[in-house]
């Protein structure tokens, strides 16, 4: 690796606002502040969000967790799956395989609850960087002074401060963007289908075990992890786009319930869990919903202002890579931006080397969320008879590769540069260099990206 770069002779930025505290914006924050940078997260959650599905560490995604220092962190934290299987209407399993197999993982991959990752970053950086909760941006503006570039930011709750850099990596429905780029219509790409998560009790009595059950345009999931006494539901259904607010739980549950509204009630057919899957969403306090889209862009970065993550090419839960984009996204743009170039120059080269590997992901979300919910009952029967006979062929291992196959590819499609070696933080503690700028007025012409 290169020679650690000092913070002195670096012509690069050296205060960083990041929105949002889930998975890249406290990656982000770790690369940053060991390269030297004085970083301000803030979230506008109340607390860290530790709630969530189980998400995948694949491919590069290992190698950025590794060089982090987190790998054995995420080891210990693993979901430790150990087999899926495909039920009938009365949960009787028809066609069962290992769990690696059924998440395409090899190697080294793994798979970690969202909010464990979650709580490993900020346990990892809370000593370091500052972390701001219950707070959110409501505006950003552009200003020169004294030839030294920056943003203002205001909060909705905080006193307006001056960044060097500020960073959207607030998720699919990013504020960033939509204050520095336009409304989220412009980018997102809905992919036909909606998603639903949530916690209940695990009267099933699974031991790391995921059942799913599918009948035309749906498909249900219960699964437990390891270390876990709950379990958790999974509802994805098959519809163009729908009108709804994403912070109104009460109408995206009225959609969920019509969806699965005639599945696992007789004479109707389908698998009897449903309508406990239906009830435990309604008492989840963590429920989670949304539609499986990609956000598509030309450009991830406007001046001074630079997305992350969902925020920038959310790949959807479809892909299974969104959690491992954002690690290695945050990894890509902390070393361009300790390079000690300006950070258009970064900025750019950042895309550059991220433009590849989020196009053929993007591409993968589109196939898989096609196949997530089968069209026809013959389909479904299709599906579990190859499942069923798998385990018997003697060819077995060369397809279970095959099957792999698609999903290693998108994981791999980047080569990771060796970045400047981090540099001793000593010194640069939470917000160090960051004054307040109440008071302020935008230089004329200078942009202002508003609420």
């Amino acid at each position: 690796m290169s020679a650690a770069v000092s913070p002195s002779s670096r012509t690069s930025p050296r205060t960083v606002l990041i929105s949002g505290a889930s998975i890249a914006g406290p990656a982000l924050a770790h690369w940053l502040h060991r390269y030297g940078f004085a970083v301000t997260v803030v979230e506008r959650a109340p607390e860290l969000r530790t709630g969530g599905y189980k998400v995948d560490i694949r491919g590069a995604a290992v190698e950025v967790a590794e060089r982090m220092g987190i790998l054995a962190d995420i080891q210990r934290a693993s979901t430790d799956m150990r087999t899926g299987a495909y039920v009938n209407d009365d949960g009787k399993r028809i066609a069962t395989l290992p769990a690696a197999l059924f998440g395409a993982r090899v190697g080294r991959d793994d798979e970690i609850m969202r909010g464990d990752l979650a709580r490993i970053l900020y346990e990892r950086t809370r000593a370091d960087v500052e972390y701001v909760f219950g707070d959110s941006i409501t505006s950003l503006t552009e200003r020169a002074d004294h030839g030294r570039g920056g943003v203002d930011v205001t909060f909705e709750r905080g006193a307006p401060r001056r960044f060097d850099l500020a960073v959207g990596a607030d998720g699919v429905h990013s504020n960033v963007r939509r204050l520095a780029f336009g409304p989220e219509e412009q980018f997102a790409r809905h992919l036909g289908a909606y998603i639903s998560a949530f916690s209940m009790p695990n009267e099933l009595g699974l031991d790391r075990e995921e059942l799913y059950h599918a009948v035309p345009g749906r498909l249900s999931c219960v699964y437990s992890s390891a270390g876990d006494p709950a379990a958790k539901g999974l509802l994805t259904f098959r519809s163009p786009r729908l009108s709804y607010d994403h912070r109104q739980p009460d109408r995206q549950l009225a959609l969920l319930e019509a969806a699965f509204k005639d599945v696992g009630v007789r004479p109707s057919g389908g698998w009897t869990q449903i309508p406990r899957l239906l009830e435990a969403a309604r008492a989840a306090d963590d429920f989670y919903f949304d539609g499986l889209q990609l956000i598509e862009m030309d450009r991830w970065s406007r001046g001074r202002v630079v997305l992350l993550g969902d925020a920038a090419h959310c790949a959807s839960p479809a892909s299974g890579q969104g959690t491992g984009m954002a690690l290695v996204g945050a990894y890509v743009l902390a070393g361009e931006l300790a390079a000690g170039r300006g950070p258009e120059e970064a900025f750019d080269r950042y895309e550059r080397e991220m433009r590849g590997y989020v196009a053929v992901n993007h591409a993968l979300a589109g196939k898989f969320a096609e196949e997530m919910t089968a069209d026809t009952r013959r389909q479904i029967r299709f599906r579990h008879l190859m499942m069923r006979i798998l385990p018997y062929m003697p060819w077995k291992n060369l397809v279970a590769k095959k099957i792999a196959e698609e999903v290693q590819r998108g994981a791999n499609a980047i080569t990771l540069k060796d970045h400047p070696a981090p540099a001793a933080a000593a010194g640069h503690g939470p917000a160090a260099g960051h004054a307040p700028v109440a008071g302020h007025a935008p230089a004329a012409g200078s942009p202002t990206y508003a609420a």
